[in-house]
């Protein structure tokens, strides 16, 4: 018996190195081919580059940072350094409170400021791109800002009270166990709450009015709330409502009254509800407002009479705003050009104003104002950059399989003529309930100034209608995106928006899966493909149980290793099982070797096995004009998921 297991660990050992020498050769033999291949590009990429810097200067000082205001002190961020100013200063005076540069954290970005109540303190947020955990600084301010303490692996942090600091800590991209650090001179620190269950992620937020620290557990489907009292923080954490299958909720908190963000209830989309804070529990939950259908509730932001909550519907944004005197809603419509809300961090609680912008793919941020005393939106007029305004929006619906409509926002030059024959590029998400992303991006107005047609399909499994949108594009509804994808691209066609020998996809991460997916199903509707870091192995990576976020994402695709028949769907559309020998359209991937969320051995075993179907085709059929399609893998060295400098991204782009 033991002469047995011995060979057989030696035998496992020596698959394990084999494995990864295989592993580190393709690796190499990838970067080698990429060196060859993006030579051939160098002069279009430097002009790309030369016009992208261009309009990058032109409007990122529209956007400016987020400026945190405290009474007569606002605080901002710019260039790795934060800056403290005084609101009706003229004259420009700031003074400097941190720089990354200073205290040896370069290579590191700003994530996230706190300030404590008294403003004595200052927490800090840094983050490098190669790394998804975060480290947190505590500055001691005065006249001579000093560096207090460094927290490594923190995701989220508030201040309870002047000196007290509650925050999460990350760990393979798991956030379970809640600490409180003080600064009083008996300084310490202590566990206050640890997460048992790995489907659910911690997280801290502070109630508009600072009243309560919030301690969230959320899976993808069900949250529980703990509340911190702000004038006790020692206190231990009181129990909101017990966690209940398929109930998410948030809380706020006005008047000794929590108001809730729940899905509580029939229809399962977002309400506001509200309880008393001693009996809290779902059985006293009051309705306060209901969504319309088929309504994405963006955002909520609370402020003493009245809370905002920020609105999308059929791609069109807009405003609840609902007033806790007169007990009324009233309803604001945006700009029709509007796609994306981008809001002010930390607004006081106790302003007559309330600030936001408005961005889309093609217009940079611009910002708007409204007002409770007036009841009127306000368009901020500091706008030194002329908005473009020969690009044309427009809205389609198309009839997908099972006749659902599915929403598509379509842009183009106003100028173009016989847009039949002009280049498409097509967006698609759906996953996790996110939006498709449409805040500005330069590269896209580039391509609108080109002659480009750019079209964003909001297909089911994101969360552009609501959440029972996102419902009916997970599990085992994976393949109705899929058919939603192909309906949109379609109906582009049919309407004269270019044509499939012009048509590229583009998506990223988790989008991976439906544009992979359509390019096994339907290759001939698209020319090219381009991929950011992939999801294109769905079956492989939801059997792995050690990988951090297989247990987690078991909401969103199923448990293969649970469920044959869950297996055999997954196995359905999965992109990498579905390769098969036909003509594919050429494909651009970038990944990245740092990438913790998706493993790069399944991309580059992806993109082994759709060479080979692409040249297995080629071979078979001796068709006049045949041609093997372009398929080319880009591994950034730089850059964690989806996240890169601005520097890198614009060689990415």
């Amino acid at each position: 018996q033991e002469g047995t297991k011995i060979p057989s660990k030696r035998k496992q050992n020596t698959s394990i190195i084999t494995s990864e020498l295989l592993y580190k050769n393709l690796l190499k033999s990838e970067q080698e081919n990429w060196n060859d291949i993006s030579a051939r590009y160098e002069a279009m990429t430097k002009k790309i580059k030369e016009k992208l810097e261009e309009l990058h200067k032109k409007y990122t000082f529209n956007s400016g940072s987020p400026r945190i205001r405290f009474g007569e002190n606002v605080y901002f961020e710019e260039n790795g350094c934060i800056f403290l100013s005084k609101v009706d200063d003229d004259e420009g005076g700031v003074d400097v409170l941190f720089s990354t540069e200073d205290l040896g954290f370069s290579d590191a970005f700003i994530q996230r400021i706190r300030i404590s109540p008294d403003q004595r303190y200052m927490a800090i947020g840094l983050k490098t791109e190669n790394s998804e955990e975060a480290t947190c600084i505590i500055m001691k301010l005065g006249h001579f800002p000093v560096m207090e303490k460094v927290i490594a692996s923190v995701f989220s942090f508030e201040w309870a009270t002047h000196d007290v600091l509650y925050y999460t800590s990350q760990k393979n991209l798991k956030c379970q166990n809640v600490f409180m650090t003080t600064f009083t001179n008996q300084k310490h620190t202590k566990l206050v709450y640890t997460e048992q269950d790995a489907r659910f992620f911690v997280d801290i937020y502070c109630t508009k009015d600072r009243r309560f620290l919030t301690i969230n557990s959320n899976s993808k489907t069900t949250s529980e709330v703990w509340l911190i009292d702000c004038r006790h923080p020692f206190k231990l954490p009181a129990l909101v409502q017990a966690r209940t299958k398929g109930v998410i909720y948030h809380i706020e908190h006005r008047n000794d009254e929590l108001y809730i963000l729940t899905t509580y209830g029939e229809p399962a989309e977002y309400k506001l509800m509200k309880a008393p804070v001693a009996a809290s529990g779902m059985e006293n939950w009051q309705l306060v407002h209901a969504l319309e259908k088929k309504t994405k509730l963006v955002d909520l932001e609370m402020f003493s009479d009245h809370c905002i909550m920020f609105l999308k519907n059929a791609g069109h944004l807009y405003l609840n705003v609902i007033s806790f005197i007169s007990h009324s809603v009233q309803s604001i419509k945006l700009p029709t050009w509007a796609c994306e809300f981008e809001l002010e961090s930390h607004p006081e609680h106790t302003t007559s104003t309330c600030y936001f912008q408005l961005t889309s793919p093609v217009h940079p941020p611009k910002c708007f104002a409204y007002s409770f005393k007036e009841n009127t939106l306000i368009e901020q007029a500091v706008q030194e950059v002329p908005i473009i305004m020969n690009c044309h929006t427009t809205r389609l619906l198309a009839k997908s399989k099972d006749e659902t409509l599915v929403p598509i926002t379509v842009f183009h030059n106003m100028n173009s003529k016989e847009l039949h024959r002009k280049p498409l590029l097509v967006h698609v998400y759906g996953a996790y309930g996110i939006d498709l992303n449409m805040s500005f991006k330069e590269e896209k107005l580039m391509l609108i100034e080109e002659g480009w047609i750019l079209a964003y399909c909001h297909v089911r499994g994101g969360g552009e209608l609501g959440l029972s949108w996102h419902k009916d594009g997970c599990q085992h509804n994976k393949l109705k995106g899929l058919h939603d994808l192909k309906a949109c691209i379609m109906l582009l066609h049919k309407l004269g928006f270019s044509q499939p020998k012009y048509t590229a996809l583009a998506a990223a991460s988790a989008g991976g899966v439906l544009a992979g997916a359509l390019c096994n199903t339907d290759p001939e509707l698209i020319r090219a493909m381009v991929l950011q870091a992939p999801f294109v192995d769905v079956l492989n990576t939801m059997m792995k149980t050690y990988l951090p976020l297989t247990i987690e994402e078991q909401e969103e695709w199923g448990n293969p290793l649970a469920d044959e028949k869950c297996a055999k769907y997954i196995r359905s559309y999965c992109p990498y099982e579905n390769i098969k020998p036909q003509c594919y359209p050429s494909v651009f991937i970038t990944a990245y070797e740092n990438d913790q969320r998706i493993p790069l051995t399944g991309v580059l075993q992806y993109v082994q096995k759709l060479r080979k179907a692409a040249v297995d085709h080629a071979s078979r059929t001796i068709k006049k004009g045949n041609w093997i399609p372009n398929i080319i893998l880009d591994i950034r060295a730089n850059g964690s998921h989806c996240d890169s400098s601005w520097e890198d991204s614009v060689n990415e782009v």
